[in-house]
């Protein structure tokens, strides 16, 4: 018989390990959490989300892509569209090659560690389900929590993110009551309101426009313009994010790179106007901007007296009119609303007294955040938009591609926090994937 006051040891079912994926679709955003621990950008790592085949049948599996050399004609197979993961078995090989493969560079053991995974909003409840499957009953993961990714961003410093003064200590670690998350990616760009870190579902307003879109928009004016490039997804992306920005006046910048007519002809704005010089795969496996040279440009493929040849792709109102759909998506005749005109929509819909809390604190994510001219053409057109009584203050995070997985692993490090959302294998057990989703549908914090 034991001791009176004996206690038998219960292992505690969460683990001590976490990893946090913000699982998107053109990458993925990892990395191992621990309790106590002051999660730091640099934990990150940023792991393609993609299995790639190179026109000499090679297969790259997610960051197996780093050693390739020649990215001319590269397919790609990707397990999430738009947004929402719908090929598991791609993904299951991506995750167990980072993740659970010796030798992987994030490699944990799924029973000893738990798992947090941002989704899209508004996920189909059959792709949630899937997705809980394989979880528990394929990786066997110790616990486990599923959240749209604007929620784990709402576990950052906010305050320090607006130079505002910091809050108790004791409420250092929760969401600030009102956050309004633009998240605007590879997929689509999202509009999130949140109150107190739980997102209003009805309010939340998503613009088809992202990256994805961006990108087959450049090949589409490349190819009519210049070469055939619309099977050169991997080179139209690059240039994309090399030579993109913002326009803060659309026709002004437009009339800068216009050539005239037949009779009045103009020099472009060499400002604006640049050369792209295209990678051979044979000397170099990338390409790279330059100042404009109109001589260059004109015969566009060079054959020097000694070197390597140079293909080039001049570019002038491409650089701005294709980040412009964000704003006037009517261009390519989708009928939607631009981003500004979301935003008040999302807004309208709430409450009036929350209104001004949400556009005082309005933070940008995503790898479109980072288009240089982004931030300042949101702000300016936001304050046109709103009411003049309501102050306006928008922030783009330090790195706004990890920010969400850095709210994630913020979460997972206050031990007390990560206990209140997850859930363990054994209430998946118990319960079935039909509790755990009405379980993740009500909230953070209630069991």
């Amino acid at each position: 018989m034991p001791p009176k006051g004996w206690r038998k040891h219960v292992p505690d079912p969460v683990a001590a390990k976490t990893l946090v994926l913000d699982n998107g679709g053109y990458t993925i955003k990892a990395g191992l959490s621990l309790p106590n621990a002051k999660p730091q950008y640099d934990d990150c790592e940023v792991i393609p989300n993609c299995i790639a085949r190179s026109r000499d049948k090679r297969i790259y599996i997610a960051s197996q892509i780093e050693k390739c050399t020649d990215f001319g004609e590269m397919g790609f197979r990707r397990p999430v569209e738009k947004g929402f993961i719908v090929n598991w078995e791609a993904q299951k090989a991506i995750w167990e090659n980072e993740f659970f493969d010796t030798g992987a560079q994030l490699l944990c053991d799924p029973k000893e560690t738990n798992l947090i995974l941002t989704e899209a909003p508004n996920c189909p409840a059959m792709l949630q389900r899937n997705c809980d499957e394989m979880v528990f009953e394929e990786f066997e993961f110790a616990s486990y929590y599923r959240c749209i990714g604007p929620v784990l961003s709402a576990y950052n410093n906010i305050h320090a993110l607006f130079n505002d003064p910091a809050p108790p200590a004791n409420l250092l670690h929760l969401p600030p009551e009102c956050l309004l998350i633009i998240d605007s990616s590879y997929s689509h760009t999202t509009i999130t309101p949140l109150y107190k870190g739980q997102p209003l579902q009805s309010c939340i307003r998503r613009l088809s426009i992202g990256g994805k879109v961006l990108t087959n928009y450049l090949k589409e004016i490349a190819s009519i313009r210049h070469y055939n490039m619309l099977d050169e997804t991997y080179l139209l992306n690059e240039i994309k994010e090399t030579v993109s920005f913002v326009s803060q006046s659309f026709p002004t910048d437009l009339s800068r790179t216009w050539k005239g007519g037949l009779r009045d002809r103009k020099p472009i704005d060499p400002d604006i106007a640049v050369d792209y010089v295209l990678p051979d795969y044979e000397t170099r496996a990338h390409g790279f901007m330059r100042p404009h040279d109109p001589v260059k440009a004109k015969t566009k493929r060079l054959q020097p007296l000694q070197g390597p040849r140079e293909d080039i792709l001049p570019l002038g109102n491409e650089r701005f009119a294709v980040p412009e759909l964000l704003f006037n998506p009517t261009d390519i005749g989708m009928q939607e609303a631009g981003l500004p005109e979301c935003v008040m929509q999302s807004l309208s819909a709430l409450p009036t007294a929350l209104q001004a809390g949400m556009l005082a604190n309005v933070v940008v994510v995503g790898g479109n955040a980072l288009i240089p001219g982004f931030m300042e053409r949101l702000t300016s057109e936001l304050r046109e938009l709103a009411p003049s009584s309501f102050p306006v203050r928008i922030a783009c995070a330090e790195d706004p591609v990890k920010y969400t997985w850095l709210g994630g692993a913020c979460l997972a490090s206050n031990r007390d926090l990560l206990k209140s959302v997850v859930v363990t294998k054994a209430e998946y057990n118990e319960h079935g994937s039909t509790w755990l989703g009405r379980r993740f549908l009500s909230g953070a914090g209630v069991k």
